[in-house]
């Protein structure tokens, strides 16, 4: 059978992880120990994005309609196989506002995976709860339900925002920070795993963003 999936990842820090074993049950990651595998297609097809959608156990969010030029260029779940995931991530890349290449990478996850936190650089695995106080950073339609986001402190090459949709996490990590402008307050996102969606979603090769990582000790 052709392989359609990348080696599993550690979903904080992007590196292959030791599968469970005679002593322990869990996948392992050397720097972060017991985790939930990541799952990342090979290659983007309408099939693949269709599996990926009726294997998550959480939302699969992407913007639609996506900006002019923009492509859906990444899909990966994490979980074990044996239950629905408890993470999926969705990359899209085009043009930047202000020319180059841009990415965004939508992450819905419960609590302590991780993901969201590998792709946005940060020690650990959720937002603190500091972090998600005050005014929003803006308003997004997620599901027809508006949902805030709050800007939060990352490395210097990307803009994170995060918040609640349908009782998760949810991350958006924009690379050049200004790609961040996608999320405003009209912006919309769709559920990949809503019943009866038919989109013609335009599929690029597979992102360099990818793979989570940028993890820093401190």
């Amino acid at each position: 059978m052709r392989r359609v999936t990348h080696e599993p990842l550690c979903p904080r820090c992007g590196v292959e992880v030791q599968p469970p074993g005679v002593l322990s049950s869990d996948w392992r990651c050397d720097r972060h120990g017991a985790v939930a595998p990541l799952h990342s297609v090979l290659s983007l097809t309408p099939e693949l994005i269709g599996q990926v959608a009726q294997q998550s156990g959480v939302p699969v969010w992407v913007l639609w309609p996506l900006p002019a030029g923009w492509m859906l260029t990444g899909a990966l779940l994490t979980g074990d196989g044996r239950q629905p995931s408890v993470a999926a991530a969705v990359v899209c890349s085009g043009p930047s506002a202000r020319g180059g290449p841009a990415d965004l990478v939508l992450v819905s996850e419960e609590p302590g995976v991780g993901l969201g936190a590998g792709y946005a650089g940060l020690a650990g695995p959720d937002a603190g709860p500091t972090e998600l106080s005050g005014s929003p950073s803006t308003r997004v339609v997620a599901a027809q339900h508006e949902t805030p986001l709050w800007e939060i402190s990352s490395p210097a090459d990307r803009s994170v925002y995060v918040g609640e949709a349908d009782g998760r996490w949810l991350w958006a990590i924009a690379w050049p920070m200004e790609a961040v402008l996608m999320l405003h307050d009209d912006a919309r996102m769709i559920d990949l795993r809503d019943p009866g969606l038919e989109l013609d979603v335009p599929l690029g090769a597979m992102s360099p963003r990818w793979r989570p990582g940028g993890f820093e000790e401190g």
